[in-house]
């Protein structure tokens, strides 16, 4: 039996649901990986000026997970356009380019700074906790998701993905306001906010304190989230933490999901990526799926089933 794993975010075409995420990809992992096998490429976040990151330590390993603060060092657009983008060009897997600015007008520039031959698509990274001060980011409320989102829409005719962040108290309210703003897809979502402490030193384990939740331990909480905004919005959902298996795929698709990036398992094994895809495929004929896009927000829900969707202090 043959599988199609070919999916549509909006108007573009992937041979499969599977990208990396932003951050966690570059173009030397060519040398590990075929990057004709994925179905996106998804660049490091491009920022308009040279950024040397945040102070050390950057990551910290915790149970089941990583909490790293990067703070998103770069090389500046103009680096990115003369000496990174070209090294795309030999590959015919569309290239998403992920941008961040502190400002609205910020964005807008980087985002018709872009807009130029070899890029498919710009993923808006709204939801940084590392560039707000106390973690805040635009996506932290549906107002300032919008006005961001709409001036990226006005700088760009490309398809435009808006990064969400977890940590805002009703990502399904900022999900429908990204979209009605002009947001082509959503990416849901970027890492938790979060800590850990050194006890040999009674010091922050971060040299910026906090920094963001990734790995296994999120997915429980992003998956939440994918399935909150699949209801809130009609635009398609890439979900986004704590994937590292094909049957973790499944179950972001099945929640409402189009499609899927990976980040911190590619730094555990290098070729996760295309280990998930094959496992994809493995599933689908197990199960007797020819189309892969069918899973797409398949989960099976008794009308009796269906939960208030106003939080509610669990049972104990």
């Amino acid at each position: 039996m043959s599988v199609d794993l070919a999916v549509k975010v909006g108007s573009l075409s992937l041979r499969n649901p599977v990208m990396p995420a932003s951050g966690t990809f570059a173009e030397g992992l060519d040398r590990v990986i075929d990057f004709n096998r994925l179905g996106a490429l998804v660049t490091k976040t491009i920022t308009r000026e040279l950024r040397a990151g945040n102070p050390l330590p950057r990551v910290v390993e915790q149970p089941d997970s990583m909490i790293n603060s990067i703070g998103i060092p770069s090389k500046g657009i103009d680096h990115f356009i003369d000496e990174t983008l070209p090294l795309y060009a030999d590959y015919s897997t569309p290239l998403v380019v992920s941008i961040s600015a502190p400002t609205v007008e910020g964005f807008a520039y980087l985002a018709e700074a872009v807009s130029v031959p070899g890029v498919a698509a710009i993923e808006a990274n709204i939801s940084c906790p590392n560039i707000e001060e106390d973690g805040k980011a635009f996506a932290m409320s549906p107002r300032s998701a919008a006005r961001v989102t709409a001036a990226l829409r006005r700088a760009t005719t490309l398809p435009l993905w808006a990064k969400l962040t977890p940590n805002t108290g009703d990502i399904a309210a900022v999900a429908r306001a990204s979209e009605d703003a002009g947001a082509d897809a959503l990416v849901v979502a970027n890492t938790i906010l979060a800590m850990a402490v050194d006890l040999k030193t009674f010091r922050p384990s971060l040299g910026n304190i906090m920094g963001g939740l990734s790995g296994p331990a999120v997915k429980p909480i992003i998956l939440r989230q994918v399935y909150q905004c699949a209801r809130a919005a009609s635009v398609p959902i890439i979900g986004c933490g704590g994937i590292s298996t094909a049957e973790d795929v499944v179950e972001f698709l099945l929640a409402g999901a189009t499609a899927v990036q990976i980040g911190t398992a590619s730094f555990v094994q290098p070729d996760a990526l295309l280990r998930i895809i094959d496992g994809l495929a493995q599933f689908c004929m197990h199960r007797d799926i020819a189309k892969i896009a069918d899973l797409s927000g398949a989960l099976v829900i008794e009308e009796s089933d269906e939960p208030d969707m106003a939080w509610t202090e669990p049972a104990q």
